[in-house]
């Protein structure tokens, strides 16, 4: 069996990685495969060379199906008739509000990830494989257990470690302090729309390029596109994200449907 980490490179993910590497969780794993969307926060990026940089006994495999904003940038511009992946925006209907489909992780995350382990086991995309030949470990802890779900596919069997050792978020924190290691960011696109106002704020205040790619991408997907019938949006008050309310102490506004980070499992 071919024992593989999904590393979104956020906190759950990256003590997992670690635990292994200090011999906590076993077997030692075969690698970890980080699948990159080309739209993480700059810190992402650094975190994840670090972890590159020897920290860890076993290679680190970045993978990629393309620049989630270089993609959206071009969706209503390009001709072409390709399919867009869809996000999951806020859409302003006359007298409602939705979401769009989540189609980004299956494309970003879930698809790169499974062609790597296909690829790992020497089989090509129309070859079969045998039912349990991929062990993939997952950073969900148990503050997230709703989202520890079985694998799709038949030749892969979801493992979540974490779950296994009882480890809240807060156990990993704590776990990382412990051993002397830095804290990692949060993993999500920069232009999420499961933020929530604190990381939106956090966004605005303290990363002003990446605030000022999401402002560009929040008003290019404004347009109706394929099968949506009203404007979209990044931030669930439906208005223009320069203009959303993020003032307030407490989360009000924006549906802080996503907890923590996204490791590659959110629509799993």
């Amino acid at each position: 069996m071919l024992h593989v980490i999904s590393l979104g490179a956020g906190v759950q993910s990256t003590t997992m990685a670690l635990m292994a590497a200090h011999g906590e969780i076993t077997p030692m794993p075969d690698c970890a495969i980080f699948a990159d969307t080309g739209w993480e926060p700059k810190a992402v990026y650094e975190h994840l060379d670090w972890l590159m940089s020897g920290r860890l006994p076993f290679p680190v495999q970045v993978v990629s199906h393309g620049n989630i904003y270089n993609d959206l940038m071009r969706r209503n511009s390009d001709r072409s008739g390709r399919r867009f992946v869809t996000i999951p925006a806020f859409t302003l209907l006359k007298n409602s509000t939705g979401m769009g489909k989540r189609q980004c992780t299956a494309h970003y995350k879930i698809e790169p990830l499974h062609k790597k382990m296909r690829e790992l086991l020497g089989k090509g995309p129309r070859d079969r494989i045998s039912p349990n030949s991929v062990e993939k470990w997952l950073g969900i802890s148990v503050d997230e257990i709703i989202r520890a779900t079985p694998s799709r596919v038949n030749y892969v069997v979801n493992r979540f470690p974490l779950i296994e050792l009882k480890m809240h978020r807060r156990d990993c924190l704590a776990w990382l302090e412990s051993h002397g290691y830095p804290t990692p960011p949060k993993s999500a696109c920069i232009g999420c729309p499961f933020h929530d106002d604190r990381q939106w704020r956090d966004i605005k205040d303290n990363r002003p390029d990446e605030w000022a790619q999401a402002l560009e991408i929040d008003r290019n997907i404004r347009k109706p596109y394929g099968g949506f019938r009203g404007e979209q949006f990044l931030h669930s008050q439906c208005v223009p994200l320069d203009k959303a309310d993020l003032s307030t102490p407490e989360d009000h506004g924006q549906l802080n449907l996503f907890n923590n980070e996204c490791e590659g499992m959110c629509g799993v």
